[in-house]
């Protein structure tokens, strides 16, 4: 019953942006954090940015440097990655996920995942 679906993604050029939704149902999502997390072939996941649902409270990467940002629509039990500046080391699946993390940055600590949407960054 729980889904997450994002969208999206898709291939840019470097400098470009992008604007990736995560849709979420079958959950009560003021009692839930929101994450992004990429993953980059041969490469662990890595955590993008995360949101509380109640309060708003978000929390980035440092490596990001500014480059991103997360938000929230309660209206639509939406939650979007801004991405602008994007660079080729961006490329990877994006990936949403809910849970209710002590670790925000922790891929483990999420219990609900999507499906992913892939961000191609060109040189």
């Amino acid at each position: 019953q729980v889904q997450l679906v994002e969208s999206g993604g898709g291939l840019v050029q470097a400098g470009g942006s992008l604007r990736l939704s995560c849709a979420a149902s079958g959950l009560t999502l003021s009692a839930y954090a929101m994450g992004w997390f990429r993953q980059a072939p041969g490469k662990e996941r890595e955590f993008v940015a995360a949101i509380r649902w109640s309060g708003g409270s978000t929390y980035y990467a440092d490596s990001l440097k500014g480059r991103f940002t997360i938000s929230r629509d309660n209206a639509k039990n939406t939650v979007y990655l801004q991405m602008n500046s994007l660079k080729p080391e961006d490329t990877a699946v994006y990936f949403c996920a809910a849970g209710v993390p002590g670790d925000l940055g922790a891929p483990y600590e999420y219990d609900y995942w999507g499906q992913g949407t892939q961000v191609t960054v060109s040189s």
